[in-house]
């Protein structure tokens, strides 16, 4: 069984694409094969992983959107164990363009439905928005992973998303499970990221990782040369949180009968 995860949050800026491309590599090195599904038309998975736009001969855009090209023309090899889907700013119109299909919000579900058992994961990056993109993600996967970074705002919103689901669980898809919030981009020593983060586990126990996400130059580094932190600097404290996260996710996913 293939688990396909989304890594979602409505709100931008809060480490999603940074998120999905160091847990994919993380457990490519745990040698599990993973698929990095870029489904946010910013393209931001794509540049991080030196896929520049125009290369790709087809893209995820082309995949749910025109059934005449199956999913598997549009995986490219970034690494051992390790392919993405890539996007572009064409996917954009895909939000208008679904609107008449029959139950558009399983497109996607549809569309990478051939790959399963080919993958070990599939990760996905929503766009920042609760849109028919992200409902389509949230309708072909098996669990979601919550980035949220660690400010006050940034509480507001995950209800919200929480809500949709709840809502997505109930009516689409009950396969659906909330994996975990994770907090990003703490920063040391101040009372506000320390208060964010106890008033998160307080209102959200066992759903929010032990891990944390610090705060680090190093992560737009690793951005600008086109790899994933545990890539660029091994040691450093954030590849090592998504090392644990990993171990986290896989050991999550085995226990319910992977």
């Amino acid at each position: 069984m293939t688990h396909i995860i989304s890594i979602a949050n409505q709100k931008g800026g809060v480490g999603k694409t940074t998120t999905t491309i160091n847990l994919g590599v993380a457990l490519a090195h745990m040698k599990k094969k993973i698929l990095l599904v870029d489904l946010d038309p910013q393209g931001a998975l794509s540049a991080g992983l030196g896929i520049k736009p125009g290369e790709p001969e087809h893209t995820i855009y082309e995949v749910i959107m025109n059934e005449h090209v199956p999913v598997n023309r549009a995986v490219t090899p970034v690494q051992a164990y390790l392919d993405v889907i890539p996007a572009d700013n064409d996917l954009a119109a895909a939000e208008i363009e679904l609107i008449p299909e029959i139950r558009r919000e399983l497109v996607l579900r549809r569309a990478i439905e051939p790959l399963d058992n080919w993958y070990d994961y599939i990760l996905i990056d929503c766009p920042p928005s609760l849109s028919l993109l992200t409902v389509n993600a949230l309708c072909a996967s098996t669990g979601v992973i919550v980035p949220m970074q660690c400010e006050f705002f940034a509480i507001r919103v995950i209800k919200m998303l929480l809500d949709s689901i709840n809502r997505t669980r109930d009516r689409l898809n009950p396969n659906l499970e909330l994996l975990g919030i994770l907090a990003t981009m703490y920063s040391t020593g101040t009372v506000h990221s320390r208060e964010v983060l106890d008033e998160l586990r307080e209102l959200y126990g066992d759903k929010v990782f032990e891990i944390v996400i610090y705060n680090s130059i190093r992560f737009a580094e690793a951005s600008v040369a086109h790899k994933a932190m545990i890539d660029y600097a091994g040691n450093h404290k954030g590849a090592r949180a998504y090392k644990k996260l990993a171990e986290e996710v896989l050991k999550s996913t085995e226990a319910d009968g992977a």
